[in-house]
C-alpha cells in the first residue's frame, strides 16, 4: 500500500518495504551507516531471492556497480530505494535478463527510468493482505452486530477496501483443513481467491462480513482507470510472481465496477473529515499496511492521538499492519516495544485497536494468531 503521511515517499508492499525500501534490518546495522550499496546489497542478498532471483540478480549487480550506484546517489534518498528503480525499468520494458543486459538497458534509457523514479512511488497495491486483515474485521463486524465502514490510509488505488469482494483459502498448517469464503453472489473467476497458511487459533468467519461504506486516503491515489496507473501497479508486481499480477488484475476489474472513495492528501490533515463522512449506523474501522515507517516520530504520535480520539467520539476500531519498524525506527521512535523484532524476521505485526493479534506475512500469504 502506499503512505499518506507528508512525510512519505511511496507505499510499501513487500518485506524490504516495511522500513527504509531495500534498507538492512536495524537490529543488525546502525541506520546512520546505511548507504545505497548496502540498500541494495541487502536487498539482492536477503529479501529478494526467494521471491525474484531476477530481481536479485540485478540488485547485488547494482550494489557493485560504482556507476550506477553515482547516478542513482544523485537522486533524493527517498527515491533511492531498490524497488523504485527496478519498478520504473520493468515500468518500461525491461525483461527478465542477466544483469549486463539490464544495465545496458538502465544506461540506455536512463533519463526515462530517472523520469519514472522522480515522479513515481512504490504504491505497491496487495489485495492478498486482506487476507490477514478479514479475521479482525470479521470479528470486529459481529461484535458490533453491524456492517463495516472502513476508512484505509495509505490506499494508493483502494483494493485492500473490498475485503468482502474477494475469495478466501485458509489452510491450517497443522492439519492442512481448508476453509474457504466466497462473496455471496459473485461468479467464480471473477473474484481473486487470496490463499493464507495459518498458525494458531484464528477465529475465522462463517461468512463475510458486510461493508456498507469504503473510503481511502492516499498522498497520490492511483486510478484504476487510467491505464498508466495500471501499469505501474503491474510494474511493481515482482517479475516471476504472475499468481499477484492475476489477482491484481481480478482486483482491478472489482474496483472498477465501484470506485471507492479516494482522497489525495496527508493521513494526518484528512482522516478526521473523511472519518465524518462515515455512515453513523455503520462500525467504522481505520487499517493500514506498511505505512507507519514512512511517518517520522511527530507524524505516528499525531496518528495515534487522533485513533484514540475516534475511539471516545466515534468507536472507531483500528487495524495496523506493520513491519519491523513498528518496533523502532531511525529516530528511535517505538509503537510495540513489548515484542521482539526478531520474531518477526521479515513479517508483519497485526494490532487490532493497539493490541497484537496475529503475525501476518507480508503479501497476507500466512496468519500466526497470537
Amino acid at each position: 500500500m502506499s503512505p499518506g503521511g507528508a512525510a512519505a515517499a511511496g507505499g510499501p508492499g513487500t518485506p524490504e518495504e516495511s522500513g527504509p525500501p531495500g534498507a538492512p534490518d536495524p537490529a543488525k546495522c546502525d541506520p546512520a551507516q546505511w548507504d545505497t550499496a548496502q540498500w541494495y546489497r541487502h536487498f539482492g542478498t536477503e529479501d529478494a531471492p526467494a521471491s525474484s532471483p531476477c530481481y536479485a540478480e540485478w540488485s547485488v549487480g547494482i550494489a557493485g556497480d560504482a556507476e550506477l550506484i553515482r547516478r542513482i546517489d544523485r537522486w533524493p534518498h527517498n527515491k533511492r530505494q531498490p524497488l523504485l528503480i527496478l519498478a520504473a525499468a520493468r515500468f518500461l520494458g525491461a525483461q527478465i535478463s542477466p544483469y549486463q543486459d539490464f544495465r545496458e538497458f538502465l544506461l540506455t534509457r536512463w533519463d526515462e527510468v530517472s523520469g519514472v523514479v522522480l515522479s513515481r512511488a512504490t504504491q505497491t497495491n496487495e489485495a492478498g493482505r486482506c487476507a490477514a486483515l478479514l479475521p479482525s474485521l470479521a470479528r470486529i463486524a459481529a461484535a458490533e452486530g453491524r456492517p463495516l465502514a472502513l476508512i484505509e490510509v495509505g490506499a494508493s488505488a483502494g483494493l485492500g477496501l473490498f475485503p468482502d469482494r474477494y475469495g478466501y483459502e485458509y489452510v491450517d498448517a497443522q492439519s492442512a483443513r481448508t476453509t474457504r469464503l466466497v462473496p455471496a453472489g459473485a461468479v467464480p473467476g471473477t473474484f481473486p481467491v487470496l490463499r493464507c497458511v495459518t498458525a494458531g487459533l484464528v477465529p475465522l468467519p462463517a461468512e463475510l462480513p458486510r461493508v456498507a461504506w469504503r473510503a481511502g486516503i492516499d498522498l497520490n491515489p492511483l486510478d484504476v482507470a487510467d491505464p498508466d496507473d495500471v501499469a505501474w501497479l503491474e510494474a511493481l508486481v515482482w517479475p516471476e510472481q504472475e499468481f499477484r499480477r492475476e489477482r491484481l488484475r481480478q482486483a482491478i476489474a472489482i474496483a472498477r465496477e465501484r470506485p471507492p472513495l479516494l482522497v489525495a492528501g496527508d493521513l494526518n490533515e484528512q482522516l478526521v473529515e473523511l472519518a465524518g463522512r462515515a455512515p453513523a449506523d455503520a462500525a467504522l474501522v481505520v487499517f493500514h499496511s506498511a505505512v507507519m515507517a514512512y511517518l517520522d516520530a511527530a507524524g505516528r504520535s499525531r496518528f495515534r492521538r487522533t485513533m484514540a480520539d475516534l475511539a471516545t467520539e466515534r468507536g472507531c476500531h483500528w487495524l495496523s499492519n506493520e513491519g519491523h519498524t513498528v518496533i523502532a525506527q531511525a529516530d528511535g521512535s517505538t509503537v510495540v516495544p513489548e515484542m521482539d523484532d526478531a520474531r518477526l524476521r521479515g513479517r508483519f505485526l497485526v494490532l487490532q485497536d493497539g493490541q497484537p493479534t496475529a503475525i501476518a506475512g507480508p503479501h497476507g500469504q500466512s496468519l500466526e494468531w497470537l
